[in-house]
């Protein structure tokens, strides 16, 4: 039997990459600039690039990302911000720690991101923005999201720190609405050796309110124009993401060769990820659907395979949320898939050994077990 397969494996990723990382942390540690230098202003200017997008500000992580969005565009106490609740709880604990209120609406079935068609249903007069989520680095359906933001007069924030490189009708998600939000967690598909994260986005107000906000609210030295906080991408986790960014489009490759060979030789009972017309996929998670989910996991980590549940409760179900009176059946769509959701290892160095070792033992369980999806 092949060794323990992880989720991911960052250690094989490294063998990859080892020298010319110690080649670009090496210039960093010569250089006596760690916070806010060239390689970050570098880093800024490619990512904004690779997505399309006018300005990138780097900063501390992923949450602070959407945290500094929202307190960008003067999210407040009094507004509301609409959401999905099948998304890691960061979506919606920065709406809250701005003090608004999180609107959370039910997602589509197959891809799992916000139905746009109930949407607009959740607007009301105190809605000022719509957190969209780019779950699993599957693209929503910014299409149908932005005609209604329009239409309404919202702000749209991206939440792609599960989709970077992703595509929706052949734009990048990040630039396709006013804010985008990416985390470099070192899991992610681009992923730093610490927390690291970006904003991105074509207003230039925005731009400089932000760049301001993640430096205590301080353009010049000492001087504060309003209250803000510390989340400044450190020159050392830049210098990674420079020489990984190289590397990106040749991993999100390999990934979704990865998940085409998963697809088509995985069991047909199970319920697998679609890729919408229009709205790519680049596979940060690999999942799958099906009524014996536990069982499953539990077979896989008796064979020495990881799996992981994204995500087993929806955020109107959290504890933290009980303020705001949700209750179970409020989200049916959302709460079906957190109960029968199951990701299994993707990443680029995957080996077709360890991918036909995962297969063999999911198809053997549901062959041994059934399986009414």
């Amino acid at each position: 039997m092949p060794d323990r397969i992880p989720m991911v494996d960052l250690k094989e990723e490294l063998r990859l990459i080892r020298t010319p990382l110690l080649e670009e942390i090496t210039e960093v540690l010569d250089s006596g600039d760690y916070i806010l230098g060239e390689k970050g202003k570098k880093l800024e200017e490619m990512v904004a690039g690779y997505v399309g997008a006018s300005y990138g500000i780097g900063v501390a992580n992923g949450t602070d990302a959407l945290q500094l969005s929202l307190a960008s565009l003067n999210v407040g106490p009094g507004d509301e911000v609409i959401t999905t609740p099948f998304t890691f709880f960061a979506t919606g604990e920065t709406i809250a720690q701005v003090g608004a209120k999180p609107v959370f609406v039910d997602i589509e079935e197959e891809t799992y991101n916000m139905d746009p068609f109930k949407l607009e249903e959740a607007i009301t007069p105190n809605t000022k923005a719509v957190i969209v989520v780019h779950l699993y680095g599957k693209a929503a359906n910014m299409k149908e999201i932005m005609k209604i933001a329009k239409a309404h007069h919202l702000w749209i924030i991206e939440d792609a720190c599960q989709a970077i490189g992703t595509e929706a009708d052949g734009k990048r998600t990040g630039a396709i609405g006013d804010i985008g939000c990416f985390s470099f967690f070192p899991s992610k598909n681009l992923g730093a050796f610490g927390d690291a994260g970006m904003v991105t986005t074509n207003h230039k107000k925005v731009d400089e309110r932000i760049k301001k906000l993640r430096n205590h609210g301080s353009e010049t030295k000492y001087c504060h124009d309003s209250i803000g906080m510390n989340s400044r991408l450190d020159e050392l986790q830049a210098a990674i993401l420079l020489v990984k960014l190289y590397y990106l489009d040749v991993f999100l490759h390999n990934r979704k060769e990865i998940a085409r060979k998963y697809t088509e030789n995985l069991h047909p009972s199970l319920k697998k990820p679609c890729v919408a017309t229009g709205r790519e996929h680049t596979f940060h998670q690999y999942c799958i659907e099906l009524d014996r989910r536990d069982e499953l996991a539990l077979e896989l980590k008796n064979t020495g395979i990881a799996s992981a549940i994204y995500y087993p409760v929806p955020l109107h179900l959290q504890k933290a949320f009980h303020y705001l009176s949700y209750k179970k059946g409020d989200f049916p769509v959302a709460e079906k898939a957190s109960e029968r959701i199951l990701g299994l290892p993707i990443f680029p160095m995957l080996t077709y050994e360890n991918q036909n070792h995962i297969i063999a033992t999911v198809n053997k369980f549901i062959e041994n077990n059934g399986e009414n999806s």
